[in-house]
This record gives structure tokens, sequence and C-alpha cells, in this order.
């Protein structure tokens, strides 16, 4: 079993920045991927960044040269640090890794971005 525990959510004004974490728990190496999906109310779930054990990354066009995913393999820990934070980032963002036979996502935390 895999617990994914996200934190870092909240309320932020438009052009504001937030850091999101996952901390990964239970049957995880280090080498997996892990990433951040978002799903707003009606729509699909949407890829908003994943980072590969050695720290290779693919972004979400919605996510790309304002949002940065890093991680702590000694931590088995996903970040995401999200700047210049526009109304349409407003979401449920999740965690997700992938395994063999199974993905792993966290409970979700709400990102909102209101004046």
């Amino acid at each position: 079993q895999v617990q994914l525990v996200e934190s870092g959510g909240g309320l932020v004004q438009p052009g504001g920045s937030l850091r999101l974490s996952c901390a990964a728990s239970g049957s995880i190496r280090s080498s997996v991927v892990m990433g951040w999906y978002r799903q707003v109310p009606g729509k699909q779930r949407e890829l908003v960044a994943i980072i590969g054990s050695a720290g290779s990354t693919n972004y979400g066009d919605s996510a790309k040269g304002r949002f940065t995913i890093s991680r702590d393999n000694a931590k088995n820990t996903v970040y995401l640090q999200m700047n210049s934070l526009k109304p349409e980032d407003m979401a449920v963002y999740y965690c997700y890794v992938p395994l063999p036979g199974r993905d792993y996502w966290g409970q979700g935390t709400q990102v909102t971005v209101s004046s």
C-alpha cells in the first residue's frame, strides 16, 4: 500500500504563489515517477506536471513557465511551486504516483485563486 498526503493548498490572490507538497509512504521506491494533476467540477482531471526519479520533467500546457515541480527522493516527497497564479488555476490538485498494476492518488488539496 502507498499513502500520499498533500499539503499547501489554500486561498491566494491572482498573481500570487503557492507551494504544494506531497509525501509518499508505504511500499514505494525513490525510482518512481511522481506528479500532480488537477480537476475542476465537470471537467476531466488534467496533467499539471510529472517528474522522474532523476529529475526529468513534463508539464501540462497550463503549467509551463509558471509552475515548477521538484522532488526530494530521500523524503519521497514531491513539490509543486506555483507562481503567477490565475483564477483559471483554481482546482483541486492531486498528487499522483503510478506503480505497476495501480495508480495512486492523494486525497486532493484545494487551490483557490481569488481577489
